[in-house]
């Protein structure tokens, strides 16, 4: 007899440790978080949120917890130690999820750090960690596979190709991400401009976005917090003549209202993106996304339906497609938005996936 989802679910949902929810650090996890926390409330489960001081998240129930920010990983390398600083607001999360546990039917961990997947034994409930990344350090691989063989079912990921980066990703659950697309205008007369969205640092491949626009010479809009302050003046000097403009870090009305004007996303990341919320929101308003054929955002576009992709690393297939753009239907685009990637599409998925980590910890 398959064991059934006990409703409704008291949950604790421990944010990710290198910023604050709000302030962009985050990356895709601040929103895949809030979307999350959305659909499962609308399902009738309870949710609290845990974060570091200063975070955000509306109609949700927030416990900030101070403490030093976590490094990222993006660009640690392979043989990274793992790092802790002093007074880790991680650290100091976790010692909170561990006081208050009792009070929780399962805890839900989205930071992409060793510390949580080591803990997971060490709790009387349940956690189930949604890993945002897909590979990066030979660390962060082994407490992943540890928890999979002490926890199996635990492990989700948002895409097909992320979980191939591992080698046990046939045990993930892929759960894709869902979206308030009532948040979402539809715009089906857009301007000239191109439109480029993410945190500017090296693994995000702006510079590729940056050279397509100077070959074009379409105007190219870039959204999104300036990580790497270096890396973003060195794109300014090299392609000078390229007409692009920096339009800053906006919360989600104002950058659908912005991006629903744009004729096109890019997404020309250098690294396997796990999944891409960007081209999702891009799609609720109407607009192609053209992608390199990498990562999860190759999973996403219908290719020649609701944008085009292109060979990872092509400047030649950039041009191509943004000179094809007006085959795309800008309906079709929405269309498939709301088909798979809705917040009710992403609760029947998240569902069967705590249904199964219930189980497996009670059975």
């Amino acid at each position: 007899m398959t064991p059934t989802l006990k409703r409704p679910l008291r949950l604790l949902l421990l944010s990710t440790s290198v910023g604050a929810l709000g302030s962009g650090l985050g990356g895709g996890v601040e929103l895949t978080l809030h979307n999350l926390a959305q659909a499962l409330s609308l399902r009738g489960h309870t949710v609290k949120i845990v974060a570091p001081t200063g975070s955000v998240c509306a109609n949700f129930p927030l416990v900030e917890i101070e403490g030093t920010l976590q490094p990222t990983a993006q660009s640690e390398g392979r043989h990274a130690a793992i790092a802790m600083p002093a007074n880790a607001v991680l650290a100091n999360m976790w010692a909170y999820a561990r006081e208050v546990e009792h009070q929780y039917d399962l805890l839900v961990n989205f930071a992409y750090d060793w510390l949580p997947f080591y803990l997971t034994p060490f709790f009387a409930r349940p956690i189930a960690h949604l890993v945002s990344m897909g590979s990066l350090t030979d660390a962060m691989d082994r407490v992943i596979a540890q928890t999979i063989v002490q926890s199996p079912n635990s492990i989700g990921v948002h895409s097909r190709a992320q979980a191939d980066t591992f080698s046990f990703g046939d045990e993930c659950q892929v759960l894709g991400n869902g979206f308030d697309l009532s948040l979402y205008d539809f715009n089906p007369q857009p301007e000239r401009s191109l439109a480029w969205v993410g945190r500017l640092a090296p693994e995000k491949g702006l510079e590729d976005a940056v050279a397509a626009a100077q070959a074009t010479q379409r105007p190219l809009k870039i959204w999104g917090v300036l990580q790497d302050q270096g890396y973003w003046q060195q794109i300014q000097q090299q392609y000078s003549t390229a007409p692009m403009t920096y339009e800053g870090f906006l919360p989600t009305a104002q950058l659908q209202s912005a991006l629903g004007k744009c004729q096109a996303l890019l997404m020309t990341p250098h690294w396997v993106e796990a999944f891409g919320n960007v081209a999702i929101e891009a799609l609720a308003c109407g607009v192609p996304v053209i992608a390199y054929r990498r990562g999860g955002p190759a999973e996403i576009v219908q290719d020649g339906k609701t944008g085009w992709l292109v060979e990872p690393d092509s400047l030649t297939g950039l041009v191509d497609a943004i000179a094809r753009l007006d085959q795309i239907d800008r309906y079709t685009c929405r269309q498939q938005a709301e088909a798979t990637y809705s917040l009710a599409a992403m609760g029947d998925r998240v569902e069967q996936w705590f249904t199964a980590v219930l189980a497996q910890f009670h059975g």
